[in-house]
């Protein structure tokens, strides 16, 4: 049996958590939605759908081990349904932003059931092909034969990848359910921040509709 040190060399998965924090970090639509279910309805919120966007991680990691992304990377049915799907949600629930400017909102009445804050998470990146593309093009640099079973290893660092996810977005919600009580009380500022969230989501959405399959 292989040691674990031997699979995961330390100057290699120092290398990774730097290159995979500053990715975690970067404003995408997922962390955004993190943001906003901390601001609307308290950090249990930002954690479920932190916790959907990390299980979104999770099968990506497992397409891209098993070769289901390439299939989809290679593809140009296969692809061009996975992409059109996920701009289409993504696109909707920024146009739901900006019509009904319900995304962040400090009425008890308009809170969402938790169940569906979850499953928001989830479907925002399992339907999202970016993030799939990614892990597959991610992870394999820090993958190396020599050192173990590939499969193992492609899987451990999407683990690592969805977990540290799933903190971050929670703390980056639970910090901005703080403001909540502020904004509250300035309408003028949430109608901005929602109108701001919509114009990311059409944002993302449409930059997947650009996404070219690279063979």
């Amino acid at each position: 049996k292989i040691p674990r040190m031997t699979l995961f060399p330390p100057e290699v998965l120092l290398a990774y958590l730097v290159a995979m924090l500053i990715v975690v970090i970067s404003p995408g639509p997922d962390n955004l939605l993190a943001i906003s279910r901390g601001l609307s309805q308290g950090p249990l919120a930002a954690a479920l759908s932190s916790v959907g966007a990390g299980i979104g991680i999770i099968v990506h990691s497992l397409a891209a081990t098993f070769g289901l992304t390439l299939i989809i990377q290679t593809s140009p049915a296969a692809f061009w349904l996975v992409k059109a799907v996920g701009a289409a949600y993504l696109i909707w629930l920024g146009i739901k932003a900006l019509r009904s400017r319900d995304l962040i909102h400090f009425e008890p009445a308009r809170r969402q059931p938790l169940g569906r804050v979850f499953v928001t998470g989830v479907l925002s990146n399992v339907l999202n092909p970016k993030p799939g593309l990614f892990v597959l093009a991610f992870i394999p640099q820090f993958v190396s034969a020599a050192r173990g079973p590939v499969a193992e290893q492609m899987l451990i660092y999407g683990v690592i990848f969805a977990v540290t996810t799933t903190i971050v977005f929670s703390v980056l919600g639970a910090f901005a359910s703080r403001l909540s009580a502020w904004l509250a009380r300035h309408p003028r500022s949430v109608t901005g921040l929602n109108l701001g969230a919509g114009l990311v989501l059409v944002g993302a959405g449409l930059s997947i509709l650009g996404l070219q399959r690279r063979v």
